[in-house]
């Protein structure tokens, strides 16, 4: 006897994802995502719930693009949380409650999320998951993604050494740096601005962004961040969220002033996500010690791909 189909997502409704939905966000994100990897066979994996200062700045960067759907009694199904920088647009995390799937509401939240970074312009419109999860794929593949590139996770050392960071610049120099950051990301990806993650990650203490300073001012700078990504556990790695540099030459003093604020803050690692379109960045990291530690595949919708600077880096994290 075959099974009875699920019910479709009646009833459901959509609204803004605000600060106080972070602990049933947190159950929801744990169960789905726990799901998943039984579904891949990993019955054993749970994954852990994320700490809430790093959903605040998800649900903050995204303003109007963190989403969730909830039901008759307000109690989350779903959630999207749909990312702009300028014409870059992705969405990440998203999920839906394990007994909510197969009811078409995962159409319905990407779908949303795509209308959202549309109506606000983005040329450029992406995800990453987990390239073994061919159901994943093919969910996406269905709604329009196509496979762009793998994003490779490294690991580099702490290490001695000097850093500038944009936390000890006065309130001036602050803004100076900012719009020094947002013109070298300009010159090299025409319309891409991350200056809102740079000022949200200083305002809410997760941590700070490393500035390369050259003849011409500004040549690169990493948005890093500190806090523990898993709730209840202690620091165990600087995450790199955004890079820049004007020229391949400058990566070497920039991840080397990445590896000393790695130390000033105690870790022992720092982590880098390389697409895998920038060769020359992954040979130097590999040369330089890095440890490949996950991979991510990188997907974008059909008329919406990323273009790669001529000349110079751009790495930008498609997940928080």
């Amino acid at each position: 006897m075959s099974a009875l189909p699920k019910p479709g997502p009646r009833g459901v409704r959509v609204r803004a994802l605000r600060h106080d939905d972070i602990g049933p966000l947190n159950v929801l994100f744990s169960d789905a995502f726990s799901d998943r990897y039984r579904r891949d066979g990993l019955a054993g994996v749970r994954v852990p719930p994320l700490n809430p200062r790093i959903w605040r700045y998800a649900i903050d960067d995204a303003g109007d693009g963190a989403m969730c759907w909830v039901d008759a009694d307000d109690r989350l199904v779903a959630f999207n949380v749909a990312h702009q920088s300028g014409i870059e647009g992705w969405m990440g995390p998203l999920a839906v409650r394990p007994e909510w799937q197969s009811t078409g509401l995962g159409r319905k939240i990407v779908t949303r999320g795509i209308e959202f970074l549309r109506a606000r312009g983005c040329t450029v419109i992406g995800l990453e998951t987990m390239p073994r999860t061919m159901d994943n794929i093919g969910f996406y593949s269905r709604l329009g993604f196509v496979p762009a590139r793998m994003t490779i996770t490294l690991t580099l050392e702490a290490q001695r050494g000097r850093c500038a960071l944009l936390s000890q610049l006065g309130a001036g120099d602050t803004d100076a740096a900012l719009q020094a950051c947002a013109r070298l990301v300009e010159r090299l990806q025409p319309g891409v601005d991350f200056t809102r993650e740079l000022r949200l990650t200083r305002e809410l203490g997760v941590g700070d962004t490393v500035l390369l300073f050259g003849h011409d001012g500004v040549e690169g700078f990493a948005l890093c961040h500190e806090a523990p990504l898993i709730e209840g556990r202690a620091k165990d790695e600087l995450r790199v969220l955004k890079l820049a540099v004007s020229d391949i030459t400058m990566l070497a003093p920039l991840m080397a002033a990445v590896g000393a604020y790695t130390r000033d803050c105690s870790l022992p690692r720092a982590a880098v996500r390389v697409q895998g379109d920038y060769h020359d960045a992954y040979r130097y990291l590999v040369a330089a010690g890095a440890r490949v530690r996950w991979t991510d595949l990188r997907m974008t919708m059909a008329g919406n791909e990323e273009r790669v600077p001529a000349r110079g880096i751009v790495l930008s994290n498609w997940e928080i």
